[in-house]
């Protein structure tokens, strides 16, 4: 086997399981999950009717580099959504089955083991897939935390030089999981300076998006904050997906885009990984893609809720609401896991402590004493699950 199997650390929802070992909740209330970021709004029509619709096309074969349909609706959205000038959906697109297999693949693809001991770059906390990829490309992680006392931001001034010039893949997140915070301009042109002196990739992991809460202020993407800084898309590449934007976790429908240099060669390996995409789901997502009214919707719906909740919350703990996404990542006066694990108990309340997001880097776990509570259920059970950490808290 794979001898780099072994450095891989279980999943935050095994740490979960095994935290919750042993625990009966009470049987008087009935279960609520806020620790995992599923979509739980119901898939539009539309999407479900195109892709029955299209069922007949699984007779054949996909192409790996997709539809050319699929590609010019991706290209259009990105032109629309960022106010770019152009894409070229030929050469700067490739469909891939959900952001998080090509998150992992891209490393497998960008790393090159023969250049001394390389390092991949990531956000602390972090989505673990960048952790897995760097290990299993042979690929060691650095961690750059991003703390509260920093507003949330990557402090990249922490990394030696020596590291530096040892990074052949960055990965950021914007909007983060968990914090929700959106990167600003001045960092972005940070990030492509330290590119540019360095020589590695940028993958831009942009799957929260389209969950914002003003209409008139989207978040910035990497693209966007590319061209406003007149620069190509050298060494950039972003990952988006359907899952969230349009409530279909189960399609496993994104993208990646940027630089066609990288790409030609990311298509080279999914065409030996075999990363098609199932002909039925390509037309679902050239329908999902093409229509904004779904998503202004779940928008609306995830802004009800953090409107309503997060008030509620700040009566027990300290907790703002993100610049996106659809978590709150509130501060525990107890440790992190030892509240997830009691709040389970006492109110069948699920919620996933920050320490599991995280690793100690700096002598300090960065989500230690927080937690993440993915508001994905609807208004009603996010309500209630609020209600009962209120409760909760009281009694602590």
């Amino acid at each position: 086997m794979n001898p780099r199997l072994k450095s891989l650390q279980p999943y935050p929802f095994e740490k979960l399981r095994k935290l919750f070992e042993g625990v009966r909740p009470t049987a008087q209330l009935a279960p609520i999950s806020l620790g995992i970021g599923e979509p739980r709004h119901p898939t539009p029509e539309f999407i479900r009717r195109a892709l029955s619709d299209n069922l007949g096309k699984l007779a054949s074969y996909p192409p790996t580099v997709g539809s050319e349909s699929l590609r010019q609706a991706i290209a259009d959205w990105l032109v629309r959504r960022y106010g770019l000038s152009s894409v070229d959906w030929k050469t700067e697109v490739l469909p891939v089955n959900g952001s998080r297999e090509a998150l992992f693949a891209f490393a497998q693809t960008v790393v090159d083991p023969t250049k001394g001991e390389p390092v991949i770059v990531c956000p602390n906390p972090f989505y673990q897939i960048y952790e897995g990829a760097a290990l299993l490309a042979g690929a060691r992680p650095c961690y750059v935390n991003t703390p509260a006392d920093h507003g949330f931001a990557a402090d990249y001034g922490s990394i030696p030089e020596d590291i530096w010039r040892r990074v052949q893949l960055l990965y950021v997140c914007s909007p983060g999981n968990p914090t929700g915070r959106v990167l600003g301009l001045d960092e972005w042109k940070e990030i492509f300076a330290l590119a540019d002196r360095h020589g590695f990739v940028i993958a831009s992991d942009e799957c929260y998006s389209e969950i914002y809460f003003d209409e008139a202020a989207p978040p910035l993407g990497a693209l966007q904050a590319a061209s406003e800084l007149h620069r190509g898309f050298e060494r950039l590449v972003v990952f988006s997906s359907l899952s969230k934007r349009s409530n279909v976790p189960g399609m496993r429908s994104g993208f990646v885009a940027g630089d066609a240099a990288v790409l030609k060669s990311f298509l080279l390996y999914r065409t030996y990984h075999g990363g098609a995409m199932n002909p039925a789901v390509q037309e679902a997502s050239v329908a999902a893609w093409r229509d904004e009214d779904h998503v202004r919707e779940n928008r609306r719906k995830y802004a009800d809720k953090f409107v309503r909740i997060t008030p509620m919350i700040q009566q027990a703990l300290k907790t703002e609401r993100p610049d996106a996404g659809f978590y709150l990542w509130a501060r525990t006066p107890i440790a992190d896991d030892d509240f997830a694990r009691r709040l389970y108990a006492e109110q069948h309340v699920t919620v996933l402590p920050g320490s599991f997001l995280a690793r100690p880097a700096g002598g300090v776990n960065p989500g230690r004493d927080y937690v993440r509570m993915a508001l994905v259920a609807e208004l009603d059970e996010c309500l209630e699950a609020a209600q009962r950490i209120v409760e909760f808290c009281k009694h602590l």
